[in-house]
């Protein structure tokens, strides 16, 4: 299977080449973000004040990474569940963002938010954390430090693997059932 390379910020158009369990490697700028970031970034849409980062075609992370070791920039950075965050992303993929890293189900509110906006849903390996940091060439802190390992980051990857779990098409690697995890798994 071909490899797909793209870097961010991605736009409509890479969006519009991704399908459901296509293999890519992703370059550029991307933001770690869990939960009570999430939660933030959306209290100010809501009350329509600055955002920290520009959403436009970014790529959040949903990742808390450990302490880097000496010599490293970060520590493991394996994926989160995505599904903590299903209740925030459909209002941040209204607001430009275009994808988003986890690992797991996302519900049928965030999918049909990343169809109406060209947007798509990454996973990356679970339990791999330790090895995907390899792709993590810097990792800075921009906002709210006080959250520690689950501050908001800017994170640069360099040929980040990820697989495409929701494209804007409606199709998912988890449905229907067994036809393209089976595929990946051969």
């Amino acid at each position: 299977m071909d490899v797909i390379r793209l870097k961010t910020p991605l736009k409509n158009e890479d969006i519009r080449l991704l399908h459901a369990g296509d293999m890519v490697e992703l370059s550029g700028t991307v933001f770690a973000a869990r939960d009570q970031v999430h939660k933030r970034l959306c209290e100010l849409i809501d009350l329509d004040k600055p955002l920290p980062v520009d959403l436009n075609g970014a790529v959040i992370y949903f990742v808390g990474p450990t302490p880097p070791r000496p010599g490293r920039v970060i520590g493991a950075a394996g994926p989160t569940t995505a599904a903590r965050m299903d209740a925030f992303s459909p209002e941040l993929i209204a607001h430009g963002l275009k994808g988003m890293i986890g690992k797991g189900y996302r519900n049928q509110i965030v999918r049909d938010a990343l169809a109406r906006h060209q947007a798509v849903h990454f996973s990356a390996l679970g339990g791999a954390g330790a090895l995907l940091s390899r792709h993590i060439v810097s990792n800075e802190v921009i906002a709210w430090e006080q959250l520690g390992p689950e501050a908001l980051r800017k994170l640069e990857l360099r040929d980040f693997p990820l697989i495409v779990a929701y494209d804007a098409y409606g199709n998912s690697v988890y449905e229907p059932a067994g036809t393209i995890m089976d595929e990946l798994l051969k």
